[in-house]
């Protein structure tokens, strides 16, 4: 059990109703540890009584515990704020004992919640920093990244603690909030982007859909990711800080009539990480859950009703809580491409693949793919990967239709081009359209690609892969080959990279290392209907 103690040294009074652990009460099995009450008073920091301070003055009080292996999720540790509190100040530490080789070590993260409360999804949220600050601060005027800036209200409070991983020998923390006293400052007047620029009409147009600032683990100010955004020609970006929408009032004069700017978070669970794209400003989604917890459908809801997309993110990250476990029955799409291509994507896009051939046969809706830098810091590149997306125009609401509907493509860079088509029977469809053709009409289906030199194209059906062809040395080149609607329910195009030995790989051959080079370029499906 969790035991707070004062910074005179005596142990706070412990009861349940004193911490939170994640979930809602009656949504989510909530898992519970004890806390006391921490105050500051006029007699000085943690003496047990309640008042207000003087204008000027500040007072610490020290919360400590120790949480054992098989701790809640997340601890949230009360705390009094008085009237006449101008700023609040968190700092906090925890012990990293030795652990043997192969045992996960101490890992915590922190956040706050203010007196509106920590219920799941609720109005409290003030602020996540996960494990990249050690300390922040937040007031009516300003705050640190990651946490936002608004009234200071006396009432209780809580410091959020996350404990990640935690060794055998538990892990002990130290939490120093400081209350400073003072007039409040000017309120904080957050410049929300528009949610339109200028366009081409209908065009196609590239944008990274996940991207990390200093509002998260970033290292990126939000106007070098959005500098970064230009250099690599892209239309637009979706801005997916970590658990934390503090970003969404500083994008306003970064974004312009060449770079659309589309609000986001990146829902950072235990189960998995998933991408909230086209979120209004300001609007938070908790991620205090797990799959067991069903509260999953509820805020992939809550997005939606936004007109917002969900979209798990690299589901087969090997790192600790990032692979996917809440299936894709509420994603709208799926993150296939993340970063650098490593054996993950590839896993992704096996996935992926097996899934629309199972969606067409049961007459459902396939789940298009996306492919994003998630970038964070130099030298991650921003808009390596991207997608490609058609849209009627530049804004929020045709951008987001677009991913929806599949009508995209990825691609490693703005110097990758393409074009992909099936056409028979007098008509022709592109990339996530259906052609509707005789059952044995013939389907000639067409890639034209610039940018990928010595690359190996691939056409690929629900039968595999039925088509390979290499491309010349100064990677330009145009595929086609012809089927039916009877013998492929789709067809879709993969562009890749020569294997690091310079060959072009080969498809339908199994050995001990991947049979590809890295990806330079996915397309979703076309689907091909027998028409009766």
């Amino acid at each position: 059990m969790a035991q707070d103690r004062h910074e005179d040294g005596t142990a706070a009074r412990l009861g349940r109703r004193g911490l939170l652990a994640a979930g809602a009460l009656g949504a989510v099995a909530a898992a519970t540890a004890t806390a006391g009450v921490a105050q500051a008073a006029d007699g000085g920091a943690g003496d047990g009584g309640a008042g207000d301070g003087g204008a000027g003055t500040e007072r610490t009080i020290t919360l400590t515990g120790k949480l054992p292996t098989g701790s809640p999720d997340f601890v949230h540790l009360p705390f009094d704020v008085p009237a006449g509190v101008r700023e609040i100040a968190v700092s906090y530490q925890y012990d990293k004992p030795t652990v043997p080789p192969g045992t996960p070590g101490n890992s915590c993260d922190i956040g706050l919640f203010d007196e509106r409360g920590t219920d799941l999804g609720g109005r409290g949220f003030r602020g996540w920093s996960g494990g990249f600050r050690t300390s922040f601060a937040v007031s009516r005027e300003q705050a640190t990244p990651g946490y936002l800036p608004g009234a200071i209200r006396p009432g209780r409070w809580h410091v959020v603690l996350g404990p990640y991983q935690v060794a055998p020998q538990g892990l002990e923390y130290r939490v120093d909030v400081t209350l400073r006293f003072g007039a409040p400052g000017g309120e904080f007047t957050p410049a929300y982007p528009p949610e339109r620029a200028r366009g081409r009409g209908r065009a196609w147009y590239r944008g990274d859909c996940h991207l990390h600032t200093v509002h998260s683990d970033g290292r990126r100010q939000p106007a070098e990711v959005a500098a970064g955004a230009r250099e690599a020609k892209l239309d637009f970006i979706v801005s997916t800080d970590h658990n934390t929408t503090s970003s969404h009032g500083v994008w306003g004069p970064l974004a312009g009539p060449d770079l659309l700017i589309v609000l986001g978070e990146e829902v950072t669970t235990r189960n998995g990480h998933w991408l909230a794209l086209g979120l209004r400003p300001g609007q938070f989604v908790d991620w205090r859950y797990r799959s067991r917890d069903e509260a999953f459908p509820r805020f992939a809801r809550q997005v939606r009703r936004q007109g917002g997309l969900v979209v798990p993110a690299h589901p087969y990250c090997p790192y600790v809580a990032c692979q996917w476990k809440f299936g894709y029955e509420d994603a709208d799409a799926v993150e296939v491409w993340n970063g650098p291509w490593t054996y993950d994507d590839e896993s992704a896009v096996d996935t992926w693949d097996a899934r629309l051939a199972v969606a067409l046969r049961d007459g459902r809706s396939w789940l298009p793919a996306i492919g994003n830098s998630d970038a964070h810091s130099v030298p991650q590149v921003i808009g390596s990967p991207h997608t490609v997306v058609f849209a009627e125009d530049l804004n929020r609401d045709a951008v987001l239709a677009g991913l929806r509907a599949g009508r995209s493509w990825l691609a490693e860079s703005a110097a990758v081009q393409l074009e992909f088509t099936a056409t028979g029977g007098g008509r022709q469809a592109g990339i996530g359209e259906e052609l509707a053709v005789p059952a044995d009409a013939p389907v000639d289906v067409r890639l034209a690609v610039s940018g990928v030199p010595n690359g190996t194209v691939r056409f690929l059906t629900d039968e595999g892969q039925l088509h390979q062809e290499s491309l010349p040395a100064e990677g330009a080149g145009t595929v086609v080959w012809r089927t039916t609607a009877s013998l492929a329910a789709f067809v879709r195009a993969e562009v890749r990279h020569p294997r690091a030995d310079g060959t072009p790989g080969r498809g339908n051959s199994m050995g001990p290392d991947l049979p590809w080079g890295p990806m330079a370029a996915l397309t979703n499906p076309i689907v091909l209907r027998a028409r009766r």
